[in-house]
């Protein structure tokens, strides 16, 4: 039983890494600040929760598997807002192009600061 779990979590490992190695390419790669966020959170994090699980498969150990839970956890919390703040500071500094988007709730709502000016 042991071999088995050893092997899935080498599979996890890996798919971990290609991952992580896709999200670090479609950084250097796309050309736009809401295609570099999307590369950065959504593969990354899923890379990042197939790495602990194949740590988890391979440790074992109740303390262990504790503190992995913990990271797992705030990784899944942090990553979504940070993405957002990332995305909200692009549109703010209008370094992304609006025709782009397919709505504009920003706009509309008068975000605040921007190339639009105060609300």
């Amino acid at each position: 039983m042991a071999t088995i779990a050893d092997w899935l979590g080498a599979g996890c490992l890996v798919a971990g890494a290609v991952l992580g190695l896709a999200a670090a390419i479609g950084v250097l790669r796309f050309p736009d600040a809401l295609s570099r966020m999307h590369a950065a959170t959504k593969p990354q994090v899923l890379g990042v929760l197939l790495l602990l699980l194949g740590i988890m498969l391979r440790l074992r150990s109740p303390a262990d598997l504790g503190m992995i839970l913990l990271v797992a956890v705030f990784q899944l919390a942090t990553a979504p807002v940070a993405a957002q703040m990332i995305g909200r500071a692009a549109y703010r500094s209008g370094r992304l192009d609006r025709s782009l988007l397919d709505a504009d709730e920003l706009a509309e709502r008068g975000s605040g600061t921007g190339p639009a000016g105060p609300a």
